[in-house]
């Protein structure tokens, strides 16, 4: 990916964050999922930069080497989306259009519902509004058969093993073909430091339904494919209910969970779409 790589300080915590597109560009914050890293953009950012934007695609807590906080308390939803704000004021930006995938989606919707100051539109990858998700969760056996990994990521010690075991085989598998062998080997690469996939890992272990996100007042874009084996149909439809701005439904055919990497051209057209309409 071209650009620069930005070192952004967040009181003792050092993010790293690839940036990208002209500097009085409109701010657009990229948020990455699991198991990846901020180059889960590479694809995407030169054409939102292409388009006049400044993106800045931010490796998230845990993953920057340099803001790995130990505790999983660290990694709740509330924190999170703190944190998100707090290095969006250190970077200067104080406002922008959010695009998250999978936790970046679930960091991207609780920022919208808790600091929707901060954000001018919103479009959320693959993983729908937290409510929507723990909705269906709760009640669609098919959501439950879809989520039954998050049991293992659950388990401290265990996970990390099984994990990394024969050279991050399970992990690599996650990806299936979706994603380039030289992307998949830098994710791992970045997961196997010491501490990192433990704290990677945590932003399960910090999942809590006690703390309901609000309803997102913002205008707002979810991308959702039916070929996603993590996140259903009832997840994704139910996502509506959760919006209270305007609110379009992206469904792409064929195409993994791995959207980013594997239809950066509908993703880039779903968001520049997006960016346009506010």
């Amino acid at each position: 990916m071209s650009g620069q790589l930005l070192r952004v300080d967040v009181g003792d915590l050092t993010f790293d964050v690839r940036a990208d597109g002209p500097d009085d560009g409109r701010p657009v914050l990229l948020l990455h999922g699991f198991p990846e890293t901020s180059a889960s953009w590479a694809a995407v950012t030169p054409q939102l930069a292409e388009a006049g934007l400044r993106t800045y695609a931010v490796d998230q807590l845990g993953y920057s080497p340099g803001a790995r906080p130990a505790e999983v308390e660290a990694y709740a939803l509330t924190n999170l989306a703190q944190v998100t704000a707090d290095l969006m004021t250190a970077m200067d930006v104080p406002v922008a259009d959010v695009v998250g995938h999978d936790w970046g989606a679930n960091v991207a919707w609780a920022l919208a519902a808790w600091h929707e100051d901060r954000v001018r539109s919103l479009t959320a990858v693959s993983v729908p509004h937290p409510t929507a998700f723990t909705t269906a969760w709760r009640s669609d056996p098919e959501q439950q058969e879809r989520s039954a990994y998050i049991r293992l990521f659950w388990q401290q010690g265990k996970a990390e093993e099984v994990l990394l075991a024969d050279d991050a085989r399970r992990l690599r598998r996650m990806f299936g073909d979706a994603v380039p062998a030289e992307a998949v080997d830098e994710y791992v690469a970045v997961l196997s430091a010491p501490g990192a996939l433990t704290a990677a890992l945590n932003w399960y272990r910090a999942m809590s339904s006690s703390t309901p996100v609000d309803d997102v007042p913002v205008p707002t874009t979810y991308v959702w494919s039916d070929g996603d084996v993590a996140i259903g149909r009832r997840a994704a439809e139910g996502c509506a209910e959760h919006v209270a701005g305007d609110y379009r439904f992206v469904e792409l055919t064929r195409v993994s969970h791995w959207i980013p990497e594997e239809a950066p051209e509908q993703l880039t057209i779903a968001i520049l779409d997006r960016i346009a309409s506010t």
